[in-house]
């Protein structure tokens, strides 16, 4: 049995909130308030005949990455999913913030890294201008240090599952 505690991170607004409650719940409302502090989800994952993961996930207000709580909210977390919205080019530019953040305030035991996706979300959502480019973003994670990237609805429910397998293959031996 495995217990992982996984953040939830990212500029206010992106659809952290959302896309916990599609995985956890497999449902999607218009009508979120902002998250204040930190809210948190349980899944419990009966990965194969003999493996059971328990997944926190921790939902970190979007306002929250400047405070001082954050080195609280981080201990002993084991990855991360770092949220942008796709239609805002100032929520993935804040993630480089977040990722300096995350660096600086939470480690493995060992010393590295926890393992951290960068997550574009809000695919489905209809623009008054064109989601815009990022250019390579497999050469941005690699240079910035993220595990690998998805782009997402929570509203549609795409990749949302992917990334979330994605991840607790990065923390452990538990393969897909």
């Amino acid at each position: 049995e495995y217990l992982f505690k996984v953040l939830v991170i990212g500029d206010l607004g992106t659809g952290k909130t959302s896309f916990i409650k599609r995985y956890v719940h497999h449902s999607f409302s218009d009508h979120y308030r902002a998250t204040i502090g930190v809210d948190f989800a349980l899944k419990v994952i009966e990965w194969d005949d003999e493996r059971v993961v328990r997944l926190q996930l921790w939902d970190v207000a979007g306002q929250e990455r400047f405070g001082n709580m954050t080195r609280v909210y981080y201990k002993e977390a084991v990855g991360c999913i770092l949220v942008y919205d796709v239609n805002k080019m100032s929520s993935f530019e804040g993630c480089n913030r977040w990722k300096e953040d995350l660096d600086e305030k939470v480690s493995l035991p060992n010393g590295d890294r926890i393992p951290c996706v960068l997550v574009g979300n809000k695919k489905d959502k209809d623009s008054e201008s064109e989601p815009f480019v990022t250019g390579n973003l497999e050469e941005f994670c690699k240079s910035k240090g993220y595990a690998g990237w998805f782009e997402t609805s929570a509203k549609d429910n795409i990749n949302v599952d992917e990334t979330i397998k994605f991840l607790i293959s990065c923390v452990s031996d538990v393969k897909i």
